[in-house]
């Protein structure tokens, strides 16, 4: 990963993760306030039953003329303590006691919540009830605990989805990069090779060396860097515009195809034969010169020096054969596709088979390679379906 895709992955999941963190938080923050109320009316409800409980009690004992006794609650966790009409302790069982008032109804410290009511009775001496709880605030920072947790493990979640999410849509654009800059890198090598025979050539030529084959080297480089240049325009400008149907002769055009490329096979010594039969199709002339001329052209670069390529026109069925250096089967399954090669050592863009597959497709036309490594290659294209 360079710098430019890590600076945009750090990009993507700051702007993700901390808006979903965000959103997160504030559904946990409402969740969290709505989830301390009732622990605060379920604590208040707790300790005013414990007090309606008390004051039963004492008045049951007053009414039967009976000692009052240390009162035992429902709720273990509750403790209470009692005071008469001058605020002086009769009974307690309470904790911290110093945090005691009896100002407030009802109040909280870091550790207990507490609550005061009153007993009016003229003949019980006890004036004050006071209940003591740490379930409350304990059920709170539990509370705070559990939502703090959710936060964490939350933002661990989306953080992990957000890189695979990020990663995932990054890798077609890594691969479209990596494509592109192997694509640039082939270019100039591929670019290099006729441009520096033509000059070479044209160097000889004016020294009058051998001034006939110079000329074909001349034509050959030239027609090379066209064939070059013709593929990538077509590519980039012309793939998806509309087709210009028209009737000819396929047979012709296959003709001088190979007429043109037999100028361009010279630099190899390769020999192209032909052998066609008259045909006559209805599609885009322009694009099925695309089709045989980078079928040809695919031919020669993956030729060995001194070999033959056959091409053959029947019953129209279009094959053109060489005796290169194959293409094995794991490459078979990619070798149409876009800045693919089958070998890096040969020439090419990686364009001219991808141009072939997508007119072959556009026409709904029946495409098939065989190919043995070391032995050759095999291309077939039926126009049975385009015949006039």
């Amino acid at each position: 990963m360079n710098k430019d895709e890590r600076k945009a992955l750090i990009s993507f999941l700051s702007i993700y993760v901390g808006s979903v963190i965000l959103l997160v938080g504030l559904l946990l923050y409402f969740y969290y306030k709505n989830e301390l109320k009732s622990v605060a009316e379920h604590c208040n409800m707790q300790m005013s039953n414990a007090a309606n409980e008390i004051k039963s009690q004492i008045l049951n004992s007053y009414m039967n003329k009976e000692k009052l006794k240390p009162i035992k609650l429902k709720h273990k966790d509750i403790q209470y303590a009692l005071f008469d009409e001058n605020k002086k302790l009769i009974f307690s069982n309470m904790h911290k006691e110093q945090e005691l008032t009896l100002k407030k109804d009802l109040y909280e410290t870091q550790e207990y919540t507490y609550y005061v009511t009153y007993l009016y009775e003229k003949n019980i001496p006890i004036r004050y009830i006071a209940i003591q709880t740490c379930t409350g605030v304990q059920d709170k920072n539990k509370l705070k605990i559990i939502m703090g947790l959710i936060l964490i493990f939350s933002s661990i979640f989306v953080g992990c989805i957000a890189y695979l999410l990020a990663k995932l849509l990054l890798k077609p654009v890594r691969e479209k990069v990596e494509s592109m800059d192997k694509f640039i890198k082939d270019s100039a090598h591929e670019l290099n090779t006729p441009i520096l025979v033509l000059m070479t050539s044209v160097s000889m030529l004016k020294k009058g060396k051998n001034p006939e084959k110079m000329m074909k080297y001349i034509i050959s480089s030239s027609k090379q860097i066209s064939q070059l240049y013709n593929d990538i325009h077509f590519s980039t400008f012309e793939k998806n515009d509309e087709s210009l149907e028209e009737e000819f002769c396929l047979s012709e055009l296959i003709s001088h195809s190979v007429e043109y490329f037999n100028d361009i096979s010279i630099t190899k010594n390769i020999t192209i034969k032909a052998s066609v039969e008259p045909c006559k199709i209805k599609v885009d002339k322009n694009k099925m010169q695309k089709v045989v001329n980078n079928l040809i052209s695919n031919a020669i670069k993956y030729s060995h020096n001194n070999s033959n390529i056959i091409v053959t026109l029947k019953d129209a069925v279009l094959t053109v054969q060489d005796f290169g250096i194959g293409i094995s089967k794991e490459e078979q399954a990619q070798i149409f596709k876009r800045y693919k090669r089958g070998n890096n050592n040969e020439g090419g863009f990686g364009i001219g088979l991808d141009i072939v597959k997508g007119i072959v497709k556009e026409y709904n036309l029946n495409l098939s390679l065989k190919s043995i490594e070391n032995e050759g290659s095999l291309f077939s294209i039926d126009f049975t379906k385009v015949l006039v």
